[in-house]
Protein backbone atom coordinates (compact mmCIF):
# COMPACT_ATOMS: atom_id res chain seq x y z
CA UNK A 1 0.00 0.00 0.00
CA UNK A 2 2.58 2.42 1.14
CA UNK A 3 4.32 1.96 -1.99
CA UNK A 4 0.84 2.43 -4.37
CA UNK A 5 0.85 5.68 -2.11
CA UNK A 6 3.97 6.99 -3.22
CA UNK A 7 3.55 6.03 -7.24
CA UNK A 8 0.46 8.66 -6.41
CA UNK A 9 2.24 10.90 -4.75
CA UNK A 10 4.79 11.01 -7.35
CA UNK A 11 2.26 11.27 -10.56
CA UNK A 12 0.54 14.01 -8.70
CA UNK A 13 3.75 15.99 -8.02
CA UNK A 14 4.61 15.59 -11.77
CA UNK A 15 1.12 17.10 -13.04
CA UNK A 16 1.02 19.72 -10.28
CA UNK A 17 4.91 20.63 -11.74
CA UNK A 18 3.39 20.82 -15.06
CA UNK A 19 0.44 22.86 -14.58
CA UNK A 20 2.86 25.72 -13.58
CA UNK A 21 5.44 25.23 -15.64
CA UNK A 22 7.13 27.47 -16.94
CA UNK A 23 7.30 29.97 -13.71
CA UNK A 24 10.85 31.18 -14.54
CA UNK A 25 13.17 31.64 -17.49
CA UNK A 26 14.29 28.72 -19.78
CA UNK A 27 17.35 28.14 -21.47
CA UNK A 28 18.32 26.88 -24.63
CA UNK A 29 22.07 26.14 -25.50
CA UNK A 30 23.22 25.77 -28.33
CA UNK A 31 26.73 24.00 -28.91
CA UNK A 32 27.07 25.62 -32.22
CA UNK A 33 28.20 29.17 -32.87
CA UNK A 34 25.45 31.70 -34.14
CA UNK A 35 24.20 32.16 -37.74
CA UNK A 36 23.85 28.54 -38.61
CA UNK A 37 20.96 26.63 -38.95
CA UNK A 38 20.54 25.10 -35.29
CA UNK A 39 20.91 28.81 -34.20
CA UNK A 40 17.67 29.84 -36.14
CA UNK A 41 16.10 27.10 -35.40
CA UNK A 42 16.54 28.11 -31.54
CA UNK A 43 15.64 31.35 -31.62
CA UNK A 44 12.67 30.97 -33.79
CA UNK A 45 11.23 28.65 -31.11
CA UNK A 46 12.65 31.00 -28.26
CA UNK A 47 10.59 34.02 -29.78
CA UNK A 48 7.55 31.72 -29.85
CA UNK A 49 6.99 30.22 -26.48
CA UNK A 50 8.22 33.68 -24.93
CA UNK A 51 4.78 35.06 -26.37
CA UNK A 52 2.64 32.11 -25.35
CA UNK A 53 4.22 31.12 -21.83
CA UNK A 54 5.02 34.98 -20.84
CA UNK A 55 8.56 33.79 -19.62
CA UNK A 56 12.18 34.81 -20.66
CA UNK A 57 13.37 31.90 -23.72
CA UNK A 58 16.98 32.73 -23.91
CA UNK A 59 19.37 30.91 -26.21
CA UNK A 60 22.66 30.44 -25.34
CA UNK A 61 25.59 29.29 -27.91
CA UNK A 62 27.96 26.97 -25.67
CA UNK A 63 30.54 25.98 -27.92
CA UNK A 64 33.52 23.91 -27.89
CA UNK A 65 34.46 20.15 -27.81
CA UNK A 66 32.48 18.53 -30.96
CA UNK A 67 29.36 20.18 -29.37
CA UNK A 68 29.92 18.08 -26.49
CA UNK A 69 30.56 21.22 -23.75
CA UNK A 70 27.30 22.70 -24.43
CA UNK A 71 25.86 18.91 -24.42
CA UNK A 72 27.55 17.90 -21.65
CA UNK A 73 26.23 21.51 -19.46
CA UNK A 74 22.84 20.18 -20.33
CA UNK A 75 23.17 16.73 -19.41
CA UNK A 76 24.50 17.63 -15.86
CA UNK A 77 22.27 20.50 -15.38
CA UNK A 78 18.98 20.20 -13.19
CA UNK A 79 16.36 17.95 -14.48
CA UNK A 80 13.41 20.39 -14.04
CA UNK A 81 13.02 21.40 -17.51
CA UNK A 82 14.26 24.82 -17.51
CA UNK A 83 17.48 23.87 -19.75
CA UNK A 84 16.90 22.51 -22.97
CA UNK A 85 19.67 21.04 -26.06
CA UNK A 86 18.80 21.90 -29.53
CA UNK A 87 21.56 20.01 -30.99
CA UNK A 88 22.90 18.22 -34.48
CA UNK A 89 22.96 14.52 -35.15
CA UNK A 90 26.25 13.61 -34.66
CA UNK A 91 26.31 14.54 -31.16
CA UNK A 92 24.31 11.06 -30.41
CA UNK A 93 25.09 9.43 -33.41
CA UNK A 94 28.97 9.58 -33.87
CA UNK A 95 30.52 11.39 -30.53
CA UNK A 96 29.48 8.04 -28.59
CA UNK A 97 32.48 6.71 -31.25
CA UNK A 98 35.01 9.14 -31.32
CA UNK A 99 34.94 11.26 -28.16
CA UNK A 100 38.09 10.81 -26.30
CA UNK A 101 37.08 11.74 -22.75
CA UNK A 102 33.43 12.61 -22.13
CA UNK A 103 31.87 12.72 -18.66
CA UNK A 104 28.25 12.25 -19.68
CA UNK A 105 26.37 9.56 -21.96
CA UNK A 106 24.25 11.41 -24.76
CA UNK A 107 22.61 8.46 -25.62
CA UNK A 108 21.38 7.66 -21.57
CA UNK A 109 22.19 11.30 -19.93
CA UNK A 110 19.99 13.05 -22.26
CA UNK A 111 15.99 12.52 -22.26
CA UNK A 112 14.88 12.90 -26.57
CA UNK A 113 11.94 15.60 -26.47
CA UNK A 114 11.65 15.72 -30.54
CA UNK A 115 13.43 16.06 -33.49
CA UNK A 116 12.78 19.53 -34.57
CA UNK A 117 14.60 19.43 -38.24
CA UNK A 118 15.71 17.73 -41.33
CA UNK A 119 18.75 20.18 -42.87
CA UNK A 120 18.98 20.54 -46.63
CA UNK A 121 22.82 19.64 -47.36
CA UNK A 122 24.32 20.94 -50.37
CA UNK A 123 27.97 19.89 -51.81
CA UNK A 124 29.74 22.95 -53.41
CA UNK A 125 33.14 24.39 -54.43
CA UNK A 126 34.63 27.64 -54.81
CA UNK A 127 33.83 29.28 -58.54
CA UNK A 128 37.68 29.22 -59.18
CA UNK A 129 38.03 25.05 -59.10
CA UNK A 130 37.26 23.73 -62.25
CA UNK A 131 34.59 21.58 -61.86
CA UNK A 132 30.73 21.76 -62.97
CA UNK A 133 29.43 18.30 -61.37
CA UNK A 134 29.80 15.35 -58.73
CA UNK A 135 31.25 13.68 -61.41
CA UNK A 136 33.60 16.50 -62.83
CA UNK A 137 34.53 16.14 -59.15
CA UNK A 138 35.40 12.90 -58.49
CA UNK A 139 37.43 12.87 -61.75
CA UNK A 140 39.63 16.15 -60.59
CA UNK A 141 40.37 14.29 -57.38
CA UNK A 142 41.10 11.24 -58.60
CA UNK A 143 43.60 13.15 -60.97
CA UNK A 144 44.58 15.61 -57.86
CA UNK A 145 44.68 12.71 -54.68
CA UNK A 146 45.13 14.41 -52.07
CA UNK A 147 45.46 17.87 -52.64
CA UNK A 148 41.82 18.91 -52.55
CA UNK A 149 40.91 19.87 -48.79
CA UNK A 150 37.18 19.61 -47.86
CA UNK A 151 36.00 21.77 -44.30
CA UNK A 152 34.02 20.15 -41.67
CA UNK A 153 32.84 21.84 -38.38
CA UNK A 154 34.82 18.77 -36.41
CA UNK A 155 35.53 15.24 -36.20
CA UNK A 156 32.16 13.26 -36.64
CA UNK A 157 30.44 16.56 -37.84
CA UNK A 158 27.26 15.87 -40.50
CA UNK A 159 29.99 17.57 -42.58
CA UNK A 160 32.53 15.19 -42.13
CA UNK A 161 30.49 12.28 -42.44
CA UNK A 162 29.00 13.64 -45.55
CA UNK A 163 32.53 14.67 -47.23
CA UNK A 164 33.73 10.79 -45.77
CA UNK A 165 31.01 9.04 -47.48
CA UNK A 166 31.76 11.26 -50.15
CA UNK A 167 34.94 9.46 -50.49
CA UNK A 168 34.27 6.14 -49.62
CA UNK A 169 31.56 5.62 -52.21
CA UNK A 170 33.81 7.94 -54.89
CA UNK A 171 37.01 6.24 -54.06
CA UNK A 172 38.66 9.33 -54.11
CA UNK A 173 40.97 10.90 -50.85
CA UNK A 174 41.03 14.06 -49.66
CA UNK A 175 42.06 15.92 -46.77
CA UNK A 176 40.39 16.89 -43.99
CA UNK A 177 40.31 20.37 -42.31
CA UNK A 178 38.14 20.87 -39.22
CA UNK A 179 36.38 24.51 -37.94
CA UNK A 180 35.07 25.63 -35.02
CA UNK A 181 31.32 26.07 -37.01
CA UNK A 182 30.69 26.49 -40.55
CA UNK A 183 30.91 30.33 -40.64
CA UNK A 184 34.96 30.16 -40.35
CA UNK A 185 34.91 27.29 -42.62
CA UNK A 186 32.85 29.15 -45.52
CA UNK A 187 35.15 32.46 -44.97
CA UNK A 188 37.89 29.75 -45.89
CA UNK A 189 35.85 28.43 -48.67
CA UNK A 190 35.36 31.01 -50.78
CA UNK A 191 38.85 32.10 -51.91
CA UNK A 192 39.84 28.75 -52.49
CA UNK A 193 42.13 27.59 -48.94
CA UNK A 194 39.85 24.67 -48.59
CA UNK A 195 38.07 23.62 -51.85
CA UNK A 196 34.99 21.21 -50.83
CA UNK A 197 32.43 21.89 -48.28
CA UNK A 198 29.35 19.76 -47.72
CA UNK A 199 27.02 21.94 -45.59
CA UNK A 200 23.18 23.53 -44.64
CA UNK A 201 21.86 25.42 -47.62
CA UNK A 202 21.03 28.59 -45.26
CA UNK A 203 24.69 29.38 -45.02
CA UNK A 204 25.63 28.53 -49.10
CA UNK A 205 22.61 29.81 -50.84
CA UNK A 206 23.73 34.02 -50.93
CA UNK A 207 27.04 32.83 -51.98
CA UNK A 208 25.27 30.70 -54.62
CA UNK A 209 23.37 33.36 -55.77
CA UNK A 210 26.07 35.87 -55.86
CA UNK A 211 28.34 33.34 -57.99
CA UNK A 212 31.01 33.24 -55.25
CA UNK A 213 29.99 29.13 -54.85
CA UNK A 214 29.13 26.65 -57.11
CA UNK A 215 26.32 24.01 -56.37
CA UNK A 216 27.42 20.47 -57.49
CA UNK A 217 24.74 18.40 -55.43
CA UNK A 218 22.43 17.59 -52.86
CA UNK A 219 23.12 14.76 -50.00
CA UNK A 220 19.23 13.89 -49.94
CA UNK A 221 17.73 10.99 -51.86
CA UNK A 222 15.51 13.30 -54.13
CA UNK A 223 15.91 16.23 -55.70
CA UNK A 224 15.07 19.82 -53.53
CA UNK A 225 12.39 21.51 -55.60
CA UNK A 226 13.76 24.49 -54.37
CA UNK A 227 17.10 23.86 -56.33
CA UNK A 228 15.56 23.47 -59.80
CA UNK A 229 17.66 21.06 -61.58
CA UNK A 230 20.12 20.74 -58.81
CA UNK A 231 21.21 16.52 -59.08
CA UNK A 232 21.53 14.90 -55.90
CA UNK A 233 24.54 12.91 -55.36
CA UNK A 234 22.99 9.83 -55.10
CA UNK A 235 22.36 10.41 -58.84
CA UNK A 236 25.97 9.61 -59.74
CA UNK A 237 26.99 7.55 -56.51
CA UNK A 238 23.67 5.14 -56.33
CA UNK A 239 22.81 4.27 -52.65
CA UNK A 240 24.88 7.99 -51.33
CA UNK A 241 22.18 9.63 -48.69
CA UNK A 242 22.72 11.72 -45.96
CA UNK A 243 19.82 13.93 -43.97
CA UNK A 244 21.06 16.02 -41.03
CA UNK A 245 18.72 16.34 -38.31
CA UNK A 246 18.85 18.56 -35.45
CA UNK A 247 16.91 17.26 -32.29
CA UNK A 248 15.08 19.20 -29.24
CA UNK A 249 16.76 17.65 -25.66
CA UNK A 250 16.55 17.68 -21.56
CA UNK A 251 18.48 16.45 -18.77
CA UNK A 252 17.30 12.49 -17.71
CA UNK A 253 14.40 12.11 -15.48
CA UNK A 254 12.64 15.33 -16.31
CA UNK A 255 9.31 15.01 -15.27
CA UNK A 256 6.93 13.25 -17.60
CA UNK A 257 4.09 15.60 -17.88
CA UNK A 258 6.86 18.38 -18.16
CA UNK A 259 8.20 16.46 -21.14
CA UNK A 260 5.05 15.86 -22.87
CA UNK A 261 4.09 20.00 -22.35
CA UNK A 262 7.34 21.03 -23.94
CA UNK A 263 6.88 18.30 -26.97
CA UNK A 264 3.34 19.22 -27.02
CA UNK A 265 3.99 22.98 -27.57
CA UNK A 266 6.76 22.72 -29.38
CA UNK A 267 5.22 21.00 -31.76
CA UNK A 268 2.03 23.34 -32.24
CA UNK A 269 4.69 25.98 -33.07
CA UNK A 270 7.12 23.68 -35.44
CA UNK A 271 3.78 23.14 -37.17
CA UNK A 272 2.78 26.70 -37.99
CA UNK A 273 2.41 26.97 -41.68
CA UNK A 274 3.91 30.81 -41.36
CA UNK A 275 7.23 29.39 -39.16
CA UNK A 276 7.04 26.53 -42.02
CA UNK A 277 7.69 28.95 -45.07
CA UNK A 278 10.14 31.11 -42.74
CA UNK A 279 12.68 28.40 -42.64
CA UNK A 280 11.65 26.60 -46.03
CA UNK A 281 13.83 28.66 -48.21
CA UNK A 282 17.10 28.78 -45.76
CA UNK A 283 16.62 24.50 -46.30
CA UNK A 284 15.25 23.53 -43.63
CA UNK A 285 12.10 20.93 -42.84
CA UNK A 286 10.56 21.01 -39.89
CA UNK A 287 10.40 17.90 -38.11
CA UNK A 288 8.24 16.47 -34.92
CA UNK A 289 7.44 13.74 -33.24
CA UNK A 290 6.66 11.57 -29.73
CA UNK A 291 9.69 11.61 -27.55
CA UNK A 292 9.57 7.82 -27.59
CA UNK A 293 9.57 7.53 -31.68
CA UNK A 294 12.45 10.13 -31.11
CA UNK A 295 14.26 7.71 -29.16
CA UNK A 296 14.00 4.94 -31.54
CA UNK A 297 15.13 6.68 -34.19
CA UNK A 298 18.32 7.89 -32.59
CA UNK A 299 19.07 4.21 -31.84
CA UNK A 300 18.62 3.14 -35.58
CA UNK A 301 20.81 6.31 -36.31
CA UNK A 302 23.39 5.49 -34.10
CA UNK A 303 23.98 2.23 -35.18
CA UNK A 304 23.78 3.13 -39.12
CA UNK A 305 26.95 5.76 -39.02
CA UNK A 306 28.74 3.76 -36.45
CA UNK A 307 29.68 1.19 -39.81
CA UNK A 308 30.23 4.05 -41.90
CA UNK A 309 32.83 5.66 -39.03
CA UNK A 310 34.76 2.30 -38.25
CA UNK A 311 35.07 2.55 -42.50
CA UNK A 312 35.81 5.62 -43.04
CA UNK A 313 38.30 5.78 -39.76
CA UNK A 314 37.12 8.38 -38.26
CA UNK A 315 38.71 9.40 -35.16
CA UNK A 316 38.65 11.76 -31.89
CA UNK A 317 40.57 15.28 -32.39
Amino acid sequence: MKRWLGLLAAVFASAAIAQTFPDRPVKIIVPLPPGGSPDTIARTLASNLQETWKQPVVVENRTGGSQNIGADAVAKSAPDGYTWLLAPDNVFVTNPYIAKATTYDPLTDLQPVTEVARIQFLLVVPASLPVNSVQELIAYAKAHPNELNFGSSGNGSPQHLSAAMLQLMGGIKMNHVPYKGAAPAIQDLLPGRIQVWIGAANSLLPHIKDGKLKLLGSTAPQRFANLGNTPAIGETLTGYSVDPWLGLFMPAKVPADVLKKVNTEVARILGREEVKAKLAPQGIELVTQPPEEFARFIRAEYEKWGKVIKEAGIHGE
